[in-house]
């Protein structure tokens, strides 16, 4: 285990080591030099409005329709904790041809190329649901050390997108990123529990960093959150630490996600002693993206 430059939840005690992977693996595509450089940099991007309102209008309709139809026996339909609310839909990509398409789309296929440099695949795709008064917040955490540590993604070469299907604004519960943070990878205290996703997808509690750790990674960089109108999105490496606080607002803030993972990157078996977590959460089967 300890060959593994990404292990975590192995000890009682929490530690911070450099990445060793690339950040960007860069290839020709849509972005700027400085754009590559800015993500290299900070660990995500935001691209204001780069869905129209019609394209966005679509794409939200169907995310209320799928919460509202989903079939009790499909997994995928995760609730907020002590609520029948629905939280997240997973597996967009198998159940929607609308989301399918949209994840081929090259305003997001040419970006996670080029910053990956190489074919993708879906990792995985949902939608997060805040409805207004009642969204819940995401502890912080690192997506990567979730996906090493319970699905066994081997390396840091995924990009994950949110597309905001909302307006996302400071009283809604808007993504919260630290930037630079991509740059050190956490490990966690603890070991992973039996079936720990039926309760973290609710509710995360191993996986996630101390407040030390959060202090180490903003001595630096002050917390951002990416704010604007439905259509917008926000890029951001597998390794930013990110998070978001519960929605007091009247409106909703719906978030339509698709994690890209390079084709060179394929799973194996998790980085624990559990087996690996189910294909709605990790697709494990690799069809690129084209």
């Amino acid at each position: 285990m300890k060959t593994d430059p990404y292990f975590s939840r192995t000890g009682t005690k929490w530690e911070a080591t450099p990445r060793v992977d690339p950040v960007v693996n860069d290839a020709s595509g849509p972005l700027s030099s400085e754009e590559v450089t800015q993500y290299q940099q900070d660990g995500f991007l935001f691209a204001p409005a780069l869905f129209s309102s019609d394209e966005v209008d679509s794409l939200l309709t169907e995310a209320k329709s799928m919460a509202a139809s989903w079939p009790e026996e499909r997994p995928g339909l995760i609730r907020e904790p002590n609520s029948e609310i629905v939280r997240s839909i997973f597996r967009l990509h198998k159940h929607s041809d609308l989301y399918k398409n949209l994840f081929r789309d090259e305003r997001l296929l040419g970006r996670v190329t080029q910053l990956l440099g190489s074919e993708v695949y879906l990792h995985q795709s949902r939608i997060n649901y805040k409805p207004a008064l009642n969204g819940k917040e995401f502890f912080w955490h690192s997506d990567f050390e979730t996906w090493h540590v319970e699905d066994g993604m081997p390396r840091m070469r995924a990009i994950s997108v949110s597309l905001l299907l909302t307006e996302s604004h400071e009283f809604n519960g808007p993504l919260m990123l630290i930037p630079g943070s991509h740059e050190t990878y956490i490990r966690c205290a603890g070991e992973t529990p039996e079936n720990h996703h039926q309760q973290s997808l609710r509710r995360q509690e191993y996986g996630v960093p101390t407040k030390e750790a959060l202090e180490l990674l903003t001595e630096k960089r002050d917390i951002v959150a990416p704010k604007g109108p439905a259509g917008s999105i926000v890029f951001f490496e597998c390794n930013t630490m990110h998070g978001s606080v519960g929605n007091l607002s009247p409106t909703p803030r719906i978030n339509l996600f698709a994690v890209y993972n390079s084709v060179e990157n394929a799973l194996v078996d998790p980085f624990c002693n559990q087996p690996a977590r189910p294909d709605y959460l990790a697709e494990r089967e690799i069809e690129p993206v084209q």
